[in-house]
């Protein structure tokens, strides 16, 4: 089979397909691993090492993907010179995708033909933030530069203003800023708000601006410069705030029983929302992964980029793949598989906190779901590849 000419970048796609390889770490182990989702790996009480970065080397892949989807926004504009083009794609692209992640992701989560638990989690926000977003494509770069700057940077600022109840203006905030739940139809329901947009659209607006230094007239030693400035800066800033505890996180790190432990205090950042510190803690890293995979080509960076040139496909398909999986080990272990299945009264028992298996249970697994789906990949990126003229393929 001939190789497929490709003008992408290979280096994002790299990264890209990296964090939905690691990204798929977490989610199997919400669905075998001790405590299934009601469990805290990240609490310093009750967890271990192994535990902690199998938890937080999954940071990286929420920030990254929102991080390029905007990036991905300036290279699809670029190529076409038209803002009225890139506004109307971000725009329905954004909506379809908020669509999507209230149907057809939602169900892969609960598997619950109810959907009596509704999850805004990442497909949402960066839905919501591509809708924004076409409509600031029309400002100057600079303005929008700023503008990211200042939601990623300032949105902890409000972080002592909390709201509670269901009172229109409680659920805006919590839309907002604030991480919630709202219980709906009398109780039987719930809306899960973990991504609350502002910092998220504040990262794809940086994202989107960081796409000229990949526009094809900029000179890639400069570009090299900047990925170096940008990443060390970054974690210079993360390590300054977080060591005094100055600023960007809601959660001070403290010293704990020993060094190990104080380590993953330091490096325990808040997520939902994400704060500052939280994201450049994970944005650093990642921009001098960029630096280093410009030119390398291996057969592990080939598998990883058609990842990363399907990622929306690799999604949705590893819901639904490690929840299935999860359902047969639950059954395994003697279980009833239903609880598997999360109406909002399962979800609220918390049945499974106790229940679920070790972690090298997870990490077989996750194995075993990258191997099932890197097939399914590498056919659906090359059919991409081979029908350019079919619109709707950029939709999915």
């Amino acid at each position: 089979m001939k190789p497929i000419k490709s003008t992408r970048i290979q280096s994002i796609d790299l990264l890209r397909g990296l964090v939905m390889v690691i990204m798929a770490l977490d989610h199997v182990r919400d669905y075998t691993h001790h405590g299934y989702f009601y469990g805290d790996p990240t609490n310093m009480d009750t967890t271990t090492p192994i535990l902690f970065f199998t938890r937080w080397i999954t940071h990286f892949c929420a920030p990254v993907f929102v991080f390029l989807a905007g990036t991905s926004a300036f290279l699809y504009g670029n190529k076409r010179k038209n803002k009225k083009q890139l506004s109307k794609f971000l725009l329905t692209r954004g909506l379809w995708l908020i669509f999507i992640e209230l149907t057809v992701v939602n169900f892969a989560w609960m598997f619950d033909i109810g959907l009596e638990v509704l999850n805004f989690q990442v497909i949402w926000a960066i839905g919501i933030s591509m809708v924004f977003l076409s409509f600031l494509v029309y400002l100057p770069k600079r303005l929008i530069l700023i503008l990211g700057i200042v939601l990623v940077a300032g949105h902890n600022l409000f972080d002592n203003i909390t709201a509670q109840g269901s009172d229109p203006l409680s659920v805006l905030w919590y839309f907002l800023h604030q991480s919630n739940f709202i219980p709906i139809n009398d109780g039987q329901g719930v809306l899960l708000i973990l991504y609350p947009f502002v910092p998220w659209l504040g990262l794809m607006l940086l994202g989107y601006c960081f796409g000229t230094f990949y526009d094809k007239n900029f000179d890639v030693q400069s570009r090299k410069k900047w990925l170096l400035i940008l990443g060390f800066g970054a974690i210079a800033i993360f390590i300054g705030l977080r060591t005094f505890n100055i600023y960007g996180d809601i959660a001070p790190w403290s010293p704990q029983k020993n060094g190990t432990y104080s380590l993953l205090s330091f490096l325990n950042t808040t997520k939902y929302p994400p704060s500052l510190l939280y994201i450049v803690m994970t944005l650093g890293p990642s921009l001098l992964f960029l630096y280093v995979t410009e030119k390398i080509q291996n057969k592990l960076s080939t598998a990883l980029v058609v990842i990363g040139r399907v990622p929306f496909f690799f999604y949705i398909l590893h819901i639904y793949l490690v929840h299935l999986i999860g359902l047969v080990l639950l059954a395994a272990q003697g279980e009833n598989w239903r609880e598997l299945i999360y109406t909002n009264s399962r979800f609220n028992s918390a049945y499974l906190a106790t229940k679920g298996m070790d972690l090298w249970v997870t990490y077989a697994v996750w194995a075993m779901v990258i191997v099932l789906l890197y097939p399914l990949c590498k056919w659906y990126q090359r059919y991409k590849a081979l029908n350019p003229q079919k619109w709707w393929l950029s939709y999915l």
